[in-house]
């Protein structure tokens, strides 16, 4: 770039402020790995720390230096990632499980800085920084290691480049000024194993289309499997397409093989862009909006979700919520989603 990336100026903030202030929403500890004194800022995000290089040269150098001062599994970002996402890091975080190195592929291109590394990872480091070698990639083939694959590289674009760069401001001023009209809403309703969450989206939906809404729908599950054996459609997919369809006059089912555990984002993207909202089932951690169905008869103790990460709360047990309702107030909670979605602003 010729100039210090960390500093470039995105959506009113720099580079290094954006991604300081995302990772201090995900994580207790943030560590802000530099070369010398003369790359700290002047200002920092509460409860960062620096963490200086012990060998310089490279970023593996500076794993060795984070690893060193926590001992325990460290998220590793890149600071000149632009427009990093909590789901994605949250999938990355996951997998760390019995490994000691945790990744995300997209195709074949690995992202070693958007990863997890253990421990276990800092001797071998070490060994590497002593033989004068100073890739990431490296270290790979000597640990453990679990890839995550994911079908867009959106949320690890970062900027090398002046072209780059461009890139990144285009994409920055396209999530500024969204079209909503053609930008449906998306909710997410969440909620523990048997506390309704079905039956209140089968009441909140006629809520959202008696007012002239498009709505779409979305339901997470683990295996999906939706032909009958024998019929022709599944004989279809059991030769071995890719890719098949089932029409009639009136509808038209589409089924697809994935390579990739396809994103919320994407499927909204792809699939409902002419819808107004889309009601999710589950997805509670890439949902932008949420609300959360808690019954008492369930016989779970508490919510799952904070209070600050809901919209709204639908229950009939004595939990606080500025916005709560109750389990049969489907009118009620489908008002007050119309205005705080901004479905009253024109969408339909």
């Amino acid at each position: 770039m010729g100039r210090d990336k960390r500093l470039l100026r995105l959506g009113g903030a720099t580079m290094l402020e954006r991604n300081l202030a995302f990772l201090s929403g995900l994580f207790p500890t943030v560590g802000l790995s530099v070369r010398d004194a003369r790359q700290i800022p002047a200002s920092l995000p509460a409860g960062v720390e620096i963490v200086p290089d012990v060998v310089t040269g490279s970023p593996l150098a500076g794993l060795a230096s984070v690893l060193a001062r926590y001992r325990e599994p460290i998220f590793a970002l890149a600071a000149d990632v632009a427009f990093a996402e909590r789901a994605a890091v949250e999938r990355v975080v996951e997998a760390f499980d019995g490994v000691d190195v945790a990744l995300p592929i997209v195709g074949d291109h690995l992202e070693p800085l958007h990863a997890v590394y253990g421990p276990a990872c800092l001797a071998r480091i070490e060994g590497l920084l002593d033989r004068g070698a100073h890739s990431i990639l490296d270290l790979l083939p000597e640990v453990r290691v679990r890839t995550v694959p994911f079908s867009s590289a959106a949320p690890f674009f970062n900027v090398n480049t002046p072209s780059d760069w461009e890139e990144a401001r285009r994409r920055e001023g396209a999530a500024a000024h969204p079209d909503d009209r053609c930008k449906p809403a998306v909710l997410g309703v969440v909620g523990r194993p048997n506390s309704g969450k079905t039956t209140l989206i089968e009441g909140l939906i006629p809520e959202f289309t008696r007012r002239g809404f498009k709505v779409a729908a979305v339901k997470s599950v683990a295996h999906l499997d939706i032909d009958t054996p024998g019929k022709d459609s599944w004989r279809h997919g059991q030769a071995g397409t890719d890719a098949y369809a089932v029409a009639s006059a009136t509808k038209l089912a589409f089924v697809t093989r994935l390579r990739a555990e396809t994103t919320l984002a994407e499927l909204v993207e792809r699939y409902f862009s002419g819808c107004d909202v889309v009601v999710c089932e589950g997805y509670r951690h890439e949902a932008p909006q949420m609300i959360e169905v808690f019954r008492a008869a369930a016989g779970y103790p508490e919510t799952m979700s904070s209070p600050g990460q809901l919209l709204a709360l639908v229950t009939d047990a004595d939990v606080p919520h500025r916005h709560r309702f109750a389990l049969d107030d489907a009118a009620g909670l489908g008002a007050f989603l119309v205005e705080k979605l901004g479905l009253s602003r024109g969408r339909a």
